[in-house]
């Protein structure tokens, strides 16, 4: 999913349509109204919604949650907490991370995922 493919809400409908989901039975599933959906589809909507309607909308449609959540302009409320949890150190981290290509920070992770299996404190 790229986001020059076209709006957050284009993208729901294209991949919802896909899927054989109706407007009404999509806005079921994720417990909102069919015109409030409809809206979203649109771009006619000043806030998207929720990081979590988001995730369930992703899941639901066999997409990245977490890419779908950046793509509507969220952060996923788990992320708000980590960064609140390490107000310094956290920020530091991620502007250091800033301009690595998805692969650095895919080698990244990895090694972060090794030193924590290992209970590696440094």
């Amino acid at each position: 999913m790229s986001p020059a493919r076209g709006s957050f809400g284009e993208l729901i409908r294209e991949k919802r349509l896909a899927k054989g989901y109706s407007l009404r039975k999509f806005a079921e599933m994720v417990d909102v109204s069919p015109t409030y959906l409809s809206q979203v589809e649109q771009g006619k909507v000043a806030r998207p919604p929720t990081a979590e309607r988001i995730r369930v909308m992703a899941e639901l449609l066999g997409q990245n949650p977490d890419q779908w959540i950046a793509l509507a302009g969220r952060m996923a409320e788990d992320l708000t907490d980590i960064i609140k949890s390490e107000p310094e150190a956290m920020p530091a981290l991620l502007r250091a991370a800033k301009g690595l290509t998805a692969e650095q920070l895919r080698k990244l992770t990895e090694e972060l995922q090794k030193k924590r299996a290992k209970g590696d404190p440094s």
